[in-house]
C-alpha cells in the first residue's frame, strides 16, 4: 500500500518521517515541489482559459451609457445615434478599464498565496495493516492532504 501525503516546508515533515520510522516503516520518500516564479498570464487564449472576463463590466456600462447618449443625442448636434455609439465606446472602455484594475489588486502576489500551500510530497510504502497508523501519523503532523492506494 502506498500512502501520500502533501506538508508545508516545516518541522513536521521531520517529525512525521521520525515517527514513521519509530513505528517500523522504512519506505518513506520526500519530494520539495517548486512554486511558480513567472507570472500567471493575463489574458486568455482559445485553447485555455482561466474563467475571468474583462469585458462583463464593459458591456453593462455601455449600455448604461449608450443609453444616455441616445437620450442625450435628440438635443445634441450629431444626433441619438452617433451620442448613443460614442457612449457606448466610452462605456465599454471604462469598463474594461475597471476590469483590469480590480483584476490587478485581487491577484496581488500577497494575496495570490493566500491559505497554505503544499511544498512537499510524501510517498510513503507500508503494508495494508499500517495504514491506518501512517494516516495517523500524517496527520497528527498537520499533514495538508492524504492518499491512500491499495
Amino acid at each position: 500500500m502506498q500512502v501520500y501525503a502533501t506538508f508545508e516546508h516545516s518541522t513536521y515533515i521531520e517529525l512525521a518521517i521520525k515517527h514513521l520510522e519509530e513505528n517500523g516503516i522504512q519506505d518513506i520518500f520526500a519530494v520539495p515541489l517548486d512554486n511558480r516564479t513567472e507570472e500567471r498570464k493575463l489574458f486568455d487564449t482559445i485553447h485555455r482559459s482561466d474563467g475571468t472576463s474583462f469585458i462583463g463590466t464593459g458591456m453593462i456600462l455601455a449600455v448604461f451609457t449608450s443609453t444616455i447618449g441616445a437620450n442625450r443625442g435628440f438635443v445634441l448636434e450629431w444626433g441619438p445615434i452617433y451620442w448613443g455609439v460614442i457612449g457606448a465606446l466610452i462605456g465599454f472602455i471604462l469598463g474594461v478599464i475597471i476590469d483590469l484594475i480590480r483584476y490587478k489588486i485581487r491577484k496581488s502576489p500577497t494575496k495570490l498565496l493566500k491559505g497554505k500551500n503544499s511544498e512537499v510530497i510524501l510517498i510513503i510504502e507500508c503494508q495494508s495493516d499500517q495504514g491506518k497508523l501512517v494516516e495517523d501519523i500524517l496527520w497528527t503532523n498537520l499533514a495538508l492532504g492524504v492518499a491512500k492506494v491499495v
